[in-house]
């Protein structure tokens, strides 16, 4: 039986490492016993410093294959720690270094790794991989989110993957493309109000999620992600960055030096952590435009998920560990056999969308799919 070790014990690591564990002879590791004590029961488990590169060699030491579920800050160094140590690795930690800069390192060391391999960015890498393929694309959009499915004031949101990571997204420039040029905006801008059928309106607005599709399809004109969040919280988020609350920089208060979003996150970590039963949903749109055999035609990939109260399981860790599962399977299989780093979309183009999507169905993630033939760009 493969082995299999799980990096990050938390929301999302723990329904890696549960669905693995199935399957695999699966240890799940983090710096703290708390998270590590909800799957003891079922797996091995070890608590370790994961930022010592000599305790994290010695844990993923005998795995055939190491999955990435830490905070983004950690993630480029963890990886880089794993390819050295010759380890096939599937990522989710949405780390802000560009991953490519790993993939020498993984080619001389015959590594399959992986990166960003959740929903977004994730699935919505896979779609427009297995779409660049077979047809001339020519827009992609995609507008996910994930929230609670009760609005409470003030925030109206919930941390449901790690906040860190939540307020990168809203400091972090955005860049997206548009008539084939390259777009650099400030995350938070162009907001727009949309629809969506048992939801009412969510606010989309621009958000870094493209990441590696800007380096890996630079034959696509148009390409942007934009993030969902209920009507009005980019207005208190701007404020906020604004203000100068999500700073790194260090201030002197009463003689100490502190960085402003330290701060910020003992505030409010707490005030965003979803309480035991609180549900949430994951909402995703993706839209891929183009020619596909001399015609123009849309797909539209439509997500709405929900919380699993049987299993205790958000949504968010539904949608983003399931996909990090399915891929991990396939490389465990060698149905996808690619050295280097691999961003999702080669995923993709190597064809193997249709078994993503069966997986995820399985587990009841499900993806409606409708394909349109359009008479001119709408």
């Amino acid at each position: 039986m493969e082995k299999i070790t799980v990096l990050g014990a938390g929301r999302v690591g723990n329904a890696i490492a549960r669905d693995l564990a199935e399957r695999y002879e699966v240890t799940a590791v983090d710096a703290h016993e708390a998270p590590l004590n909800r799957l003891r029961s079922s797996m091995a488990v070890r608590q370790a410093d994961l930022s010592d590169a000599r305790a994290l060699r010695a844990v993923v030491e005998g795995a055939d294959l190491v999955i990435g579920a830490l905070p983004g800050f950690m993630g480029f160094e963890v990886l880089k720690t794993l390819l050295e140590a010759g380890k096939q690795v599937v990522d989710i930690s949405f780390f802000p270094e560009d991953p490519l800069r790993l993939d020498e390192l993984a080619k001389c060391r015959d590594c399959t790794a992986v990166v960003d391999c959740g929903v977004a960015p994730g699935m919505d890498n896979l779609i427009l991989g297995h779409h660049h393929r077979s047809m001339k694309v020519e827009r992609f959009r995609c507008l996910v989110g994930g929230l609670p499915r009760v609005r409470e004031w003030p925030w109206e949101y919930r941390a449901v993957f790690s906040p860190i990571d939540v307020i990168e997204e809203y400091v972090r420039p955005a860049r997206y493309r548009e008539g084939g040029r390259l777009v650099t905006r400030e995350a938070l801008s162009d907001p727009e109000l949309m629809d969506f059928p048992g939801l009412g309106t969510l606010e989309a607005f621009n958000t870094d999620g493209l990441r590696t599709l800007l380096h890996t399809m630079p034959d696509v004109p148009d390409m942007i992600e934009k993030t969902l969040r209920y009507p009005g919280c980019i207005e208190y988020l701007r404020v906020l960055r604004a203000g100068g609350f999500f700073s790194y920089e260090e201030i002197e208060v009463d003689g100490k030096r502190v960085r402003p979003i330290d701060v910020t996150a003992k505030l409010l970590f707490p005030k965003w952590q979803l309480r035991p039963g609180e549900s949430d949903f994951t909402i995703m749109r993706v839209i891929v435009e183009g020619r596909e055999n001399s015609r123009p035609v849309r797909y539209t990939y439509d997500l709405l998920d929900e919380y699993d109260p049987e299993t205790d399981t958000l949504s968010m860790a539904r949608t983003t560990g399931y996909t990090c599962t399915a891929v991990a399977e396939l490389v465990l299989s060698g149905a996808f056999q690619r050295p280097g780093v691999c961003p999702p979309e080669f995923v993709g183009e190597a064809g193997l969308l249709d078994k993503v999507l069966g997986y995820l169905r399985e587990r009841g993630v499900e993806y409606r799919v409708q394909r349109e033939e359009v008479s001119s760009r709408q």
